[in-house]
């Protein structure tokens, strides 16, 4: 019980497992929460990972009670984390023309937004009194500027480039720590249906690798890839007519009914 413990989201696919692996590697004990449970406990295993570092809690980030009570979980099973890695993320084409997709955009705030205040809900106290610990919301570099057919994916990723920010400030005094990641393109099942150019597409391990380096290094927000920080950058200074006029030919994000 003496190694740091991460406490990590999403950790079914993508993202998520390609940190428990590296969080994993530095010796950490793992808290891995996922809808698919019985998955992740088989990826575990598979690992040949000493039972002792790691568990899974079931747990869907889009209901409050069912995160919350992983995270209490964890407290008691495992101690309060170190980490609290809110990974889990849905990423899918939205058009306000059509009705049905007013669900769509319910779905993906309940998920990226809401499932990652609840997510660090239940540490917060915690972490205050013990006056350590990070907490690591992925964001998005969707998140700096709207991008045609992802309006719902761009608003909910600038909504949590915001809140961790302000949860950075609350929290500052406290000795806890917030570090706000924004991936650029990376190599996961939710980018691999997309149908457009992905300029410096990244591997997930190499990302990974990176995250682990930027939460150890203390910082409080990072692009990663670097190329896409300089993207993010040029495209926040564009004025809005010529802005407009390169993302009107851009690839729309695939709706989830499959269509465009």
């Amino acid at each position: 019980m003496t190694s740091p413990l991460v406490f990590i989201t999403g950790a079914s696919s993508g993202i998520g497992q390609a940190l428990a692996e590296r969080f994993h590697r530095a010796g950490y004990r793992l808290a891995l929460v996922a809808r698919r449970a019985a998955e992740v406990q088989a990826w575990a295993q598979a690992q040949g990972w000493a039972a002792t570092t790691w568990a899974v809690y079931a747990a869907d980030v889009r209901d409050m009670a069912s995160i919350t009570g992983a995270g209490h979980a964890c407290i008691a099973a495992q101690g309060v984390p170190d980490v609290v890695v809110a990974a889990a993320g849905l990423s899918v084409g939205y058009d306000t023309a059509i009705f049905e997709d007013l669900e769509v955009m319910r779905t993906i705030y309940e998920t990226n937004n809401l499932g990652m205040a609840a997510t660090f809900q239940p540490f917060v106290a915690p972490m205050r009194a013990r006056r350590s610990g990070s907490f690591v919301g992925i964001a998005s570099v969707s998140g700096i500027r709207g991008l045609p057919g992802h309006g719902a994916y761009c608003a909910s990723k600038a909504a949590v480039i915001s809140y961790c920010e302000s949860l950075r400030i609350e929290l500052r005094a406290d000795g806890v720590k917030v570090v706000t990641i924004s991936p650029g393109y990376i190599d996961t099942p939710l980018t691999r249906g997309n149908p457009y150019r992905m300029p410096f597409l990244m591997p997930v391990d190499d990302f990974a690798n990176q995250v682990f380096d930027a939460i150890a290094g203390g910082v409080s927000y990072r692009v990663i890839p670097w190329q896409m920080g300089v993207v993010a950058k040029l495209m926040r200074l564009l004025p809005n007519a010529l802005f407009d006029r390169l993302a009107a030919g851009r690839g729309r994000k695939p709706r989830a009914s499959g269509t465009q």
